[in-house]
């Protein structure tokens, strides 16, 4: 019988997890965009992006034995209900970013994914009533001035940015009070709203406007399945394993890459745009530290206690 593997050993394979999660997203804009050239337009990819999840989700709940978990959860009207809810705030995420990288406006993603996390601080003491300190304010306050700057520099308000930051947030906390584990989550939301991508794909093969009858987009239609489902079951699977320090640094890896395509590809980058990244960069490192600050007595204890018990694998 193998050995069970070492604390050190899976903490090894979150950390590889958890960096190849977010080195798919950080990179999945070239993706989109190579998508889009080969003609399908940004609610086409959307749909077939849905439908396209949904079999390689089901392989996850498939290796995770929770099909029983599936059926439960049709049984549980209102589970079912909020995933519904949190499946349209992650389709209209995945839109406003699919048209946004098509749209020259990487930068603006970027930015939506700086702040997303203080978005969420912001949520949680909203809507949890947990405390936010001194580091948090400042963080939200530095944020703040970031997204006025970006305003400025673009001369409206950063829509992109703030509809991925907050659509995004929403479905954190949505799926916060969902009773549903990371694979039976991603499966029914893609299949709740599946069906209605189905039909549309359908609809646009119909009219003769759709694009899976050229190998060539059908390929990189299929392929956004696994682009999809991959990344979220990677992040899922580091995250119960990492301390939340070691994930907060490391979500910042997807907009970083993101910024630098953007600013590769040409897109405007002035002094006072300059500025609003320069303030979100210092939010971020405000955030980051605040976060490691906090998680370091619990990281000390669950090292402790990982040094007195095995770890298995799951």
């Amino acid at each position: 019988m193998p050995a069970a593997p070492s604390a050190s050993g899976e903490s090894r394979l979150a950390l590889t997890a958890g960096i190849a999660c977010y080195l798919i997203w950080g990179f999945v804009p070239l993706y989109f965009q190579a998508v889009a050239q080969a003609g399908p337009g940004s609610w086409e990819i959307l749909a077939h992006r849905i439908v396209w999840s949904v079999p390689v989700a089901a392989v996850f709940v498939w290796m995770a034995r929770q099909w029983g978990q599936v059926a439960g959860v049709f049984r549980q009207p209102k589970v079912l209900g909020w995933l519904l809810v949190s499946s349209l705030l992650i389709a209209v995420n995945w839109v406003v970013f699919i048209w946004a990288v098509n749209a020259g406006r990487v930068l603006e993603t970027s930015l939506g994914y700086y702040i997303n996390p203080l978005v969420n601080m912001a949520a949680g003491a909203l809507i949890f009533r947990e405390r936010i300190g001194r580091i948090g304010q400042i963080a939200i306050g530095l944020a703040v001035v970031g997204v006025a700057l970006q305003a400025l520099a673009l001369g409206r308000l950063p829509l992109v940015s703030l509809a991925l930051a907050f659509s995004f947030g929403g479905y954190g906390i949505v799926r916060k009070r969902v009773a549903a584990d990371a694979q039976t989550g991603l499966f029914l939301e893609c299949l709740l709203v599946g069906v209605v991508c189905l039909a549309y794909i359908a609809w646009l093969q119909q009219a003769g406007v759709g694009h899976f009858g050229d190998p060539v987009a059908a390929a990189w239609l299929v392929v956004s399945g696994p682009v999809t489902a991959i990344p979220l079951v990677l992040f899922a699977w580091a995250a119960r394993r990492m301390p939340l320090s070691a994930m907060g640094f490391l979500q910042f890896m997807a907009p970083t890459i993101s910024f630098m395509i953007g600013v590769a590809q040409g897109e405007a980058f002035d002094p006072l745009r300059m500025a609003s990244f320069a303030f979100i960069w210092s939010a971020a490192a405000v955030f980051l530290w605040g976060a490691w600050k906090g998680t370091r007595p619990a990281a000390a204890a669950a090292a402790s206690a990982a040094e007195c018990s095995p770890v298995s694998f799951r």
